[in-house]
């Protein structure tokens, strides 16, 4: 086992040496302080829609099931910046991972939820990945496998 003296070595190297008793400079807050942000906190948004349920694109012609969550924004500032101006979405929202199709291809969209809807049409979708993750129940939904989730 390792003597105090040791020990105590170790931590100096690592902190540094401080005198006791020696005045230390007080924190100073260099920017106010937003009352109306939660600092370290967990989003507390709660999402409209749910992983396996079957959604529609408000404005352009394509439909997927939901495959992953994020309660907030979380792609690329580069993915972000491409949206026209005009359409950009807020980022303070859930945003949806979609195994999505239209009628001419298959493939992955992240579409935030002011631009979602829920598709009550009884067609099947067709992409590829869903039965990878997906089982289709008797009722026409889509339920997520085991072992799948994260």
């Amino acid at each position: 086992m390792a003597s105090g003296r040791t020990h105590n070595g170790w931590l100096k190297a690592l902190f540094g040496h401080r005198r006791r008793g020696a005045a230390r400079s007080p924190l100073v807050l260099d920017q106010r302080i937003d009352e109306n942000r939660r600092y370290n906190a967990i989003s507390m948004h709660i999402a409209k829609f749910q992983i396996g349920q079957v959604v529609r694109h408000r404005m352009f012609p394509f439909r997927g099931v939901i495959f992953d969550v994020d309660p907030q924004f979380g792609n690329t500032a580069e993915w972000y910046e491409s949206i026209p101006e005009e359409v950009r979405p807020r980022k303070d929202q859930p945003f949806y991972h979609l195994f999505a199709e239209n009628d001419r291809t298959h493939y992955v969209a992240y579409v935030s939820e002011q631009n979602l809807l829920a598709d009550e049409s009884e067609t099947p979708l067709t992409h590829p990945d869903i039965l990878e993750w997906f089982t289709l129940t008797g009722r026409g939904t889509y339920e997520l496998k085991k072992g799948v989730a994260n």
